[in-house]
């Protein structure tokens, strides 16, 4: 039987508010048929959820294409809703019934003028420029209303009230973007909010990112001075009749009992001053001020919204040596506490929040630099009252409670999760519980990062959309969560940044005019973080099948070749200016941050990298000229590279891992000085006591690069290591996130230095990648990308029992896990999604038993592609789940040097 499921308009369910000529539709395909291939599909939109009233019929395609299908043969209308349902054929000539019908809505369609409401803001006194102001439209139904929308957009974040309820679940809107050149507006469905007669709408204004204190400098107002909301409510009338309630001058504003709210210093609120949205907090209301500001740059919303993601609940009510009460939620997590208080009026109580107790257990808020993270309360009194934030997160896992009752109830305080509300998909899970652990860790490092922007950490004076650090960790992350939307927003607004010469700024959106102390020439771009330019869309490219995001961002891409080109007296060397090198690298010398890999290496190293990365884009965009000259160009820029830093003998003249990974895993070598490079590898990680010594630009692909030169067990090794420097050893520090360094907390209790010191920093976290394509072995195919054809080749190794991984892709959900049996017998089980095809290597391999869907396969050679390799056995596989069990050639290492037991999680 063929169903068609899972409908996505541009990756979301039911979107509202899209601005395009021609939005894309993906669904899914299950069938009970092995090897299902779609043959066609047939869409039809209409203007009603019944499907009466047909707006447009696709008719049957014969087509196999099932994700990102253009309506290019259609046009929508602005501010128009129109719902679709699919139906598809299969190559056996099976025929799905319609799907369940799904909606996208427009919004403005890009259409600048469309905007009639004006910009409004508070007037400027002392107090309304340090309060959260709020403001209100009164008006009056009398008609039957069929539709309602709101479309908003804010200069800072805004909060929005219909008749005494928050519209919407989205929170930190309209999100964070490159302000002077672009800003979001959001779409709302207030139909039902709405009532006969008298009607209040209202909104609070934060500070937020626009003008609150931003960067480690204590900058403020770095995008603007004044904050200001810009609001059209739409309202269609049963009798076809439409009404605008625009914001302008017929709005008033008043004070709120919000006295402060930063990203970064938390939020201040005095209960006393709360009031109806009638009566105000001392009766009065005030005209607001018209504020002349473009409306040129709105865009629609690009990713998905910051939403509450889930709650927590603390573990602990602790009593430090100092004497704090401290709440432990067991999780370095990023949002705020919810919490219920009954007490006097006019009493104020405070909530400060830290990552980590330092070693004789006091509250540690060092590594917080400026960013107070403090949450003030003063009570109304009386009856039993409950709080949480408007426009502040913090980035914690401690909560110091300042002027509470003494019996304090665990059950009063709620952790409250908030990031980027994407789709989780991938799942790991294996014998060892210290890697589960890990997994987890990069896994809520995702988590507290991923907050409109991909930030660095979620905690101090920082917070900022580092491109390397986004670079390093962006094909994990899109293992554990559909990334896809929350990439497209940011590279766009990376694109918006990129200066007129084609170079990077080291953050997204951009603020080195701001930020430039201690950073050298912020002109300069560096290279591993501007290559985010190249290796992010091609990344989401390969793991989404995205060509429409990847041919947007080619400009961009060929524009940061072009920047690296022109640097210094050689175009094939980058030898000139500022760079972070191996960020944090372990070989570093004293007092330096950077590791001992010279930055003009890794910088002619990223330079061929993001030109083969190019090249490829200019192929599957069809640009054969380009492809031409960024292929010769790349060969030059490899000659360049051996000749400046390879010996005549064929040695790397740069002796670090970094230095041999980078070599080896960007091809840049010739097969005498790649073999040589493969052996020195193994023999660094040796002398080191088989241990890294990579910081932010080796490590993530150091084990790739080991499992790919026949050191798979040396990478396993560095995996399982304990000690310092390693990933399990933060786990068995008790990290629920990972650090920015790796003995940010050292062996023996001390601190890494307070100034740079997050314990929620994901870069390490990149080795997740190494997790999914090499221990569990799933991965794509840069020709089918998106998962079309999937790859299976799962590489067990000595310290694990058995590996479980699935990944939900595009096409479906993939699977891969393997199991030890006896007598060197590996089993292993696979899940190819319909419509799309497998293709499983079993390492070594003689198969004994083959089970498709559950029933036994009699003969091997029933598969219509098997191929006997060197390195194992290759099957072409259909879709369907699959079962095999084999022979394979096991290491003594494995055998005989198995991970001890454990039985606990940490």
């Amino acid at each position: 039987m063929l169903t068609v499921s899972h409908l996505r308009c541009e990756y979301r369910i039911n979107p509202i508010g899209l601005d395009m000529k021609s939005p894309r539709l993906s669904w899914k395909l299950q069938s009970d048929r092995r090897n299902c291939v779609q043959s066609a599909y047939q869409i039809q939109l209409s203007l009603t959820g019944n499907n009466e009233q047909i707006e447009w019929d696709s008719g049957k395609i014969n087509s196999d294409q099932s994700i990102h299908v253009e309506l290019d043969q259609w046009l929508p209308n602005a501010r128009t809703r129109y719902h679709y349902r699919i139906r598809a054929w299969d190559a056996a000539g099976d025929e799905s019934s319609w799907s369940d019908t799904a909606f996208f809505e427009m919004g403005f369609m890009e259409s600048k003028s469309a905007w009639k409401a004006d910009w409004i803001t508070a007037p400027l006194d002392g107090e309304n420029d340090v309060s959260c102001p709020r403001f209100r439209r009164l008006f009056d139904l009398q008609k039957s209303v069929t539709s309602a929308r709101i479309y908003v957009t804010a200069l800072g974040l805004y909060e929005l009230h219909l008749n005494d309820q928050r519209v919407g679940q989205d929170y930190f809107t309209p999100g964070w973007t490159s302000y002077g050149k672009r800003l979001q507006y959001q779409v709302y469905d207030v139909t039902d909010m709405l009532r006969h007669g008298e009607n209040i709408l209202g909104a609070y204004l934060g500070d937020g990112w626009y003008r609150g204190h931003l960067g480690w400098n204590k900058e403020q107002k770095i995008f603007g001075t004044d904050a200001a909301l810009l609001l059209e409510l739409h309202i269609r009338y049963a009798d076809g009749s439409v009404e605008h309630i625009l914001s302008n001058s017929d709005w008033k504003v008043a004070t709120s009992a919000i006295r402060m709210s930063d990203i970064y210093m938390g939020e201040t609120y005095d209960a006393r001053m709360e009031s109806s949205w009638i009566d105000g907090p001392t009766g009065k209301w005030s005209p607001v001020d018209v504020l002349d500001y473009t409306k040129g740059i709105i865009v629609a919303q690009e990713n998905v919204s910051v939403t509450q993601a889930e709650q927590l609940k603390p573990i602990a009510l602790l009593t430090t040596p100092q004497g704090d009460r401290v709440l432990d939620m067991g999780q370095n997590m990023v949002g705020w506490v919810r919490f219920s208080i009954q007490g006097e009026s006019g009493h104020t109580v405070e909530l400060r929040h830290a990552e980590i107790l330092d070693h004789e257990g006091n509250f540690y808020i060092d590594n917080l630099r400026g960013a107070t993270q403090c949450i003030r309360y003063t009570l109304k009194g009386g009856e039993l009252e409950t709080y949480e934030p408007h426009f502040t997160f913090q980035g914690f896992r401690y909560v110091k409670l300042i002027g509470f009752p003494d019996q304090v109830q665990l059950t009063d305080f709620t952790g409250v999760v908030l990031h980027s509300n994407m789709e989780r998909t991938g799942n790991f899970s294996c014998s060892s519980p210290l890697v589960n652990q890990l997994h987890h860790n990069i896994l809520w490092g995702q988590k507290g990062n991923f907050l409109d922007v991909p930030t660095d950490c979620p905690q101090r004076d920082e917070r900022l959309g580092w491109t390397g650090d986004a670079q390093m960790f962006v094909r994990t992350a899109s293992y554990l969560m559909n990334t896809a939307p929350f990439f497209t927003k940011w590279l766009r607004d990376l694109e918006a940044d990129q200066g007129e010469d084609g170079g990077i700024p080291f953050f997204v959106p951009d603020l080195r005019s701001s930020t430039s102390e201690g950073w050298g020439d912020t002109s300069h771009s560096s290279a591993a973080w501007g290559d985010a330019a190249v290796i992010c869309p091609w990344t989401i490219y390969e793991m989404y099948g995205d060509v429409r995001l990847l041919a947007e961002q080619y400009d961009s891409m060929k524009r940061w070749i072009n920047y690296i080109h022109a640097q210094g007296e050689n175009p094939y060397l980058w030898n000139t200016g500022f760079h972070f090198g191996d960020w944090l690298g372990l070989d570093s010398k004293p007092d330096s941050y950077i590791g001992a890999t010279d930055k003009d290496y890794v910088a002619t190293a990223f330079y061929a990298y993001s030109v083969s990365l190019t090249r490829k884009a200019a192929e599957v965009l069809g640009h054969s000229e380009d492809a031409l000259y960024y292929d010769k160009l790349h060969d030059h820029i490899v000659a360049a590279f051996q000749e400046e830093f390879v010996t005549p003998a064929g040695k790397l003249a740069v002796p670090t891992q970094t230095a041999h990974v980078l070599a080896l895993h960007f091809d840049l070598l010739d097969s005498k000085a790649r073999k040589r490079a493969i052996d020195q590898l193994g023999k660094l990680v040796a002398d080191a006591g088989n241990h890294l010594t990579t910081g932010f630009v080796g490590t993530p692909y150091l084990n790739p690069v080991l499992s790919d030169t026949g050191h798979h067990e040396l990478a396993y090794t560095l995996l399982f290591q304990e000690d310092y420097p390693s990933w399990l050893y933060q786990v068995t520090q008790g990290a629920t996130t990972v650090w920015e360094h790796w003995d940010g907390i050292k062996e023996d209790g001390s601190l890494w230095s307070a100034d740079m010191n997050s314990f929620n920093h994901y870069a390490y976290g990149a080795i997740g990648e190494w997790l999914y394509r090499y221990v569990a072995g799933i991965n794509t195919d840069e020709q089918e990308p998106g998962f079309r054809v999937v790859h299976i080749e799962p590489k067990p190794g000595p310290g694990l029992e058995w590996v479980e991984a699935s990944l939900e892709t595009m096409y479906g959900p993939v699977g891969s896990s393997w199991y030890r049996r006896e007598n060197n017998e590996l089993e292993v089980r696979v899940t190819i999604p319909a419509n799309a095809t497998g293709m499983i290597l079993l390492p070594g391999a003689v198969i004994q038993t083959v089970l498709e869907n559950g029933k036994p396969v009699d003969q091997v050679k029933d598969f219509h592609d098997i191929q006997t390799q060197e390195n194992g056995v290759r099957i072409a596989l259909g879709s369907g789940s699959y079962q095999f069990t084999y022979l394979a050639a096991v290491s003594e290492k494995e055998t005989d040097a198995q991970q001890p037991e454990q039985t606990e999680s940490v």
